[in-house]
């Protein structure tokens, strides 16, 4: 009874977050798209919110939980050893093993701008609590509530996620690299993009992200994966459209018009 009872604590407490999650979504995308708020790090970096951390060691915190949490929580899903699961997982991992340990170390070359010495204490606080929450319903869905069969991996659904969920990454790799050697060329500084797809969206780094969920969403095709990619787009859609604006102000002359946000 006492492992009844847990169990069904364990699956009540999952719904909750759950559905706090989908209702963060609209929560985040309407106060960032129609009162243009942007969160102060970066481009948009402004005083007033308190102490700062460097760049590096913020993302290195606020990530963390992606991988320590999904790790933790791994040994007491009922699918901790199903090869479909750790596959699964695995994909999720790669992302943030990446975000938390080899991203701050790219930007931590990076020349800091005078505009931008580091990410706001309570900015990097939020999306710890937000890394905690999501790390908490994708890695518990995969491991344990979640139920797929022996041959999933060979779906078009797993093939058409894992697809997206590749370039996706990729996209978002390559472009943060870029940005971070244009920031060095510019000794701190910042300059126009150019070059590959940056040739027709403002910010396709928030492009591969998107793109990278997304395909997440489809190929676990659960409910955890689509509220992580909601949340995403309502948070970096609006973010795209502030950094598309910021450049038109910064380069009036020199930045392309013909660019979508």
């Amino acid at each position: 009874k006492m492992a009844l009872l847990l169990e069904w604590g364990d699956e009540a407490f999952y719904t909750y977050a759950l559905i706090s999650l989908f209702v963060f979504c609209p929560l985040t995308f309407l106060p960032l798209l129609v009162l243009r708020f942007h969160a102060p790090y970066g481009k948009h970096t402004r005083g007033g919110w308190g102490p700062l951390l460097p760049p590096s060691l913020a993302w290195f915190l606020m990530e963390s939980p992606t991988v320590w949490l999904t790790l933790l929580l791994l040994p007491f899903g009922r699918h901790r050893s199903d090869p479909v699961a750790l596959a699964l997982l695995s994909f999720y991992l790669f992302h943030y093993i990446h975000r938390t340990l080899i991203y701050p170390l790219v930007i931590r070359k990076a020349p800091a701008s005078s505009s931008s010495r580091g990410v706001p204490f309570a900015v990097a606080f939020a999306a710890f609590v937000f890394n905690l929450l999501n790390a908490y319903l994708q890695s518990r869905w995969i491991t344990h509530f979640g139920n797929y069969t022996p041959g999933w991996l060979r779906t078009p659904k797993f093939a058409a996620g894992a697809a997206v969920f590749a370039i996706g990454m990729a996209t978002n790799v390559w472009a943060d690299r870029r940005l971070v050697a244009l920031k060095r060329e510019a000794g701190g500084g910042y300059k126009v993009p150019k070059g590959g797809l940056f040739e027709l969206v403002s910010c396709p780094n928030y492009t591969g992200e998107i793109m990278e969920w997304l395909g997440w969403a489809i190929m676990t095709w659960s409910l955890a994966g689509l509220a992580f990619f909601l949340y995403t787009a309502a948070n970096l859609v609006p973010r795209a459209a502030g950094h598309h604006q910021w450049y038109l102000q910064k380069f009036p002359e020199e930045y392309p018009r013909s660019r979508k946000r």
